[in-house]
């Protein structure tokens, strides 16, 4: 399959090249300060591109979906991010447009686009997670409310969100896929606690929701009772193709070869270098073939199609992907990660002079481990290939 981009998409790519070299110098990569990220929303709200996947008519730029790829590639393989807004904007938005009132979408849409209003998931449950449709978390209706009682577990960023987006069972069907609606939660709301999951990176980004006798308007409850199976199953497809990091995984690779040409124009002896290089130079070939997976994804968009379950093949590879680079990474920061382990960070260890990216690496490095895990597991892509893509079962 060949896909070349028109003369009006490479002028749309150098033009975001520009914008992002002009906000982001070599310097500012990785400046992820409040400052520099309102910085970057302003720029991003003046052109109209805070919201780039957003339809014309809740004021997106319109973008086709060869544009919307050239903006995340350019972004994301440059460390940059492609938008702000966070779940609300990844993963809520598209619901409240194709499925929420007119209310809803006033009261929730400008919090969103303007990032005063913090958003997360609540999906995942204990024994509920890959296979969500298993999910036990009650809301039941008691007049013009939910009272909602469970939990969901692996909430990203739920102790800095205002509001949870979040599947509930309202009754117990035949199909466990029935009977699931689609609520929004108040955070604030009495007998909701959140409580910290610490993770082997040593950050703070997941917790534990529960729910006590929560009452939740029905009017936060997304189109009709016991149809949020059907809302979320389509964005779930979506989720893994975006999960799949390319963009990521190639920013790394190029860092990974620019830092080490530094340390060695720097007099230092790297361990094992030839070796070190083939897996590198492995690492971006396997890179360049998955990007032709993604590229019939975008194909088949353009072509106004729906792209079928191979997309678990995107998300199955490029999860290997990511964790190789980040792997790959911490190699390259030798004797220097050492200080920023989680076992070296039990006994204070001093930090050794050395790389300053050495700390972010090695706590990306542990972050990455969750890939084969977060968005479905490496276990549930394979089934769905097999059955779906493969057709062997």
């Amino acid at each position: 399959m060949e896909f070349r981009f028109t003369a009006e998409e490479e002028a749309f790519r150098k033009d975001v090249r520009a914008l992002v070299a002009a906000h982001f110098p070599p310097e500012r990569v990785y400046d992820d300060s409040p400052a520099h990220r309102q910085e970057w929303l302003a720029v991003l709200l003046e052109k109209g591109w805070g919201a780039y996947k957003w339809p014309v008519s809740f004021g997106g730029p319109e973008w086709t979906p060869t544009q919307r790829y050239i903006w995340e590639r350019e972004t994301a393989s440059n460390g940059v991010p492609a938008q702000l807004g966070g779940m609300g904007m990844m993963m809520l938005a598209p619901i409240l447009q194709g499925y929420g009132d007119e209310a809803q979408c006033a009261e929730h849409l400008p919090g969103i686009l303007n990032w005063t209003v913090e958003w997360c998931q609540g999906y995942s449950e204990p024994g509920a997670g890959s296979d969500l449709a298993d999910l036990r978390t009650a809301a039941m209706r008691d007049g013009e409310d939910y009272v909602v009682n469970g939990e969901k577990v692996w909430t990203s960023w739920a102790h800095l969100a205002d509001w949870m987006f979040c599947l509930v069972r309202t009754s117990n069907e035949e199909r466990k896929q029935q009977g699931i609606s689609f609520l929004l939660i108040d955070l604030r709301t009495p007998g909701v606690e959140i409580h910290p999951i610490p993770t082997i990176d040593g950050m703070h980004h997941l917790n534990r929701v529960t729910f006590a006798n929560v009452r939740v308007p029905v009017a936060n409850r997304i189109g009709e009772e016991g149809q949020g199976w059907t809302y979320a199953k389509g964005l779930l497809t979506h989720e893994r193709t975006g999960l799949a990091n390319i963009s990521l995984s190639i920013f790394l690779t190029r860092r990974i070869r620019n830092e080490r040409a530094r340390l060695i124009a720097n007099g230092v002896d790297l361990s094992d270098a030839t070796a070190f290089d083939a897996r590198l130079s492995d690492l971006e070939m396997e890179l360049s073939a998955l990007e032709g997976t993604e590229l019939r994804a975008l194909s088949e968009l353009e072509a106004g199609q729906v792209p079928g379950a191979y997309t678990s093949i995107l998300k199955l590879k490029g999860s290997q992907l990511i964790q190789r680079a980040t792997t790959l990474f911490l190699e390259a920061s030798e004797l220097w990660a050492l200080p920023f382990t989680p076992e070296a960070q039990a006994w204070n260890a001093p930090a050794m002079p050395g790389p300053d990216w050495a700390a972010r690496e090695v706590s990306r490095y542990f972050t990455g481990r969750s890939a084969s895990i977060a968005g479905g597991t490496d276990e549930i892509q394979r089934e769905i290939i097999t059955k779906y893509v493969l057709e062997l079962r």
